[in-house]
């Protein structure tokens, strides 16, 4: 067999952050932004946001939520009425002081000091407290409840350590905020979200996901309960790809969030907030992406055909441009995944194989090659993106096809490439699942010896909670591990705790994460 010349230079296997840098850039997806911690996102790269915002975003209105929009500056008096929400974001929030700049007189712009604010602003760093506010407002009776609401935005946390897509100062989410009546009705929310967020990352990423609650030092801030989804990435480590929480009456009773029962008694409403993030991209890219880069899910795909013609400055170019045409148009008529086929027919100047390799490396789930001989044939090229190279002979797996035969299962490929790439993450996530450790020794043992792709330990614990929490907390924080959360499908405990010894109560996710 002949070695395989990948269309990427750096392998995961050898170094998987700079392999990640590389996808990212050979797929177009993304560049620095001159501003620290802040990036453009590219046409290919935002393409996918704008997929998987609607696929999402469907879901979000199937449930009955309403999407509205609020100030992107929130008043720090909001923060301070409830002490753990702001104490959980203080460090990450950017702040405004003033609104106008003078200049320096040394060619330079400096804050005006008569233009300073009378009350600070922060930039939105999430928006419980302003969304609180507006509840207080919105809600007088029990006929106003449930209240479900939802915001897709941008919202900055001013990160020490940032990666494209995984942490930026500023990223791009949905949040979605909701009250009710009563504990019961909030907590099926939080779990309808929850299960929302596990469908999408599945059915519509690929992404095999953990859906479990998060233990108490995990909690968002001022949340009763956070629930999340945990991806596990080809590196082995975790990545939280989506929350919901249940706040409880904690941010009702700061704002204010009130009505009147049947009975014409007052009581405080029990809220939720629940969010998913462009982090989402990040994991599709280490979950999915390969030595040629990535490979993105046909239900999230901008491109999910992509018809390449042969063009050679000749005669033939434009008969060849039309039998191209009207492959697109057969298959454009098509569905697939419940949706109409996004097919792209790609004229721009240039080389055929150059272009061939630029959507191997973005990630087109299939690529046509059209040349004359295999329109005077009546024929194409197909390429399929999650099955790229020929095992024999190293080169690439080209098929070759009618157009007529092609279009006909063009949607059963694009549906087999979305279960084939779901089936493969699975694989390898539940092969990279550790259990039967008892304790921390061989916690400690299996990290260090899994140094480049450790996987997760299912372990079990007693839940235990304040100092005892913190100190179970620091143990694992020694090997730079975190408790990812409580699966919620899991088997039930029959063992003792790790940490203290005591009869275990629940099992345990335990990983390194991003």
């Amino acid at each position: 067999m002949s070695a395989i010349r990948h269309a990427l230079t750096i392998k995961r296997e050898d170094d998987f952050a700079a392999w990640y840098q590389e996808v990212i850039s050979a797929a177009d997806m993304a560049e620095e932004s001159g501003v620290r911690g802040c990036m453009v996102i590219k046409p290919w790269g935002y393409g996918i946001w704008e997929r998987i915002q609607r696929l999402m975003d469907d879901r979000i209105k199937a449930a009955g939520v309403q999407n509205c929009y609020f100030p992107i500056f929130i008043p720090l008096k909001n923060f301070e009425r409830e002490a753990s929400h702001v104490e959980g974001f203080a460090k990450e929030m950017a702040v405004v002081t003033h609104h106008r700049l003078i200049s320096d007189g040394k060619g330079g712009l400096i804050p005006d000091p008569e233009a300073k604010l009378e009350e600070p602003l922060v930039v939105r760093p999430t928006s419980e407290t302003i969304i609180g506010d507006a509840m207080a407002r919105w809600i007088r009776s029990w006929r106003d409840l449930p209240l479900l609401t939802n915001q897709w935005a941008n919202v900055v946390r001013w990160e020490m350590r940032t990666r494209m897509f995984l942490r930026t100062s500023e990223f791009l989410w949905q949040e979605g905020h909701t009250a009710h009546a009563d504990r019961t009705d909030a907590l099926a929310e939080t779990h309808r979200a929850l299960e929302m967020y596990r469908a999408c990352a599945e059915d519509d990423l690929a992404m095999p996901v953990i859906a479990g609650e998060k233990p108490e030092n995990e909690r968002f801030p001022g949340a009763v309960e956070t629930w999340s989804i945990e991806a596990m990435m080809q590196d082995g480590k975790a990545l939280q790809a989506g929350t919901s929480h249940y706040l409880g009456t904690n941010f009702a009773h700061a704002a204010g969030i009130q009505y009147q029962d049947k009975e014409g008694g007052q009581q405080f409403c029990h809220t939720t907030s629940w969010g998913v993030s462009t982090r989402l991209i990040g994991g599709i890219i280490m979950v999915h992406g390969d030595d040629d880069g990535l490979r993105v899910p046909p239900a999230i795909a901008p491109h999910q055909i992509v018809i390449i013609p042969m063009l050679r400055e000749a005669p033939e170019d434009e008969a060849l441009v039309a039998y191209c045409e009207e492959l697109r148009a057969m298959l454009a008529s098509q569905r697939a995944l419940d949706e109409r086929l996004r097919v792209m027919l790609d004229v721009k100047p240039g080389k055929a194989a150059a272009k061939r390799w630029d959507w191997v490396r973005k990630g087109a789930p299939l690529i046509i090659e059209v040349g004359s001989r295999d329109m005077a044939e009546g024929k194409l090229a197909l390429l399929r993106r999650d099955q790229l190279w020929n095992a024999d002979n190293g080169k690439p797996a080209f098929q070759f096809l009618t157009r007529e035969d092609f279009a006909a299962q063009a949607a059963s490929l694009l549906e087999a490439i979305q279960q084939a790439l779901f089936n493969q993450a699975r694989t390898r996530r539940d092969a990279n699942i550790t259990r039967g450790v008892t304790t921390m020794d061989e916690v400690a043992a299996h990290f260090a010896d899994n140094q480049a792709r450790p996987g997760w330990l299912e372990v079990q614990w007693s839940k235990p909670t304040g100092e005892a929490l913190e100190a179970v907390t620091e143990r694992l924080k020694a090997h730079k591990l975190t408790i990812r959360n409580v699966p919620r499908d899991g088997s039930p405990a029959d063992g003792l705790c790790i940490f203290t010894g005591a009869p275990a109560v629940e099992r345990i996710l335990v990983a390194r994460a991003y």
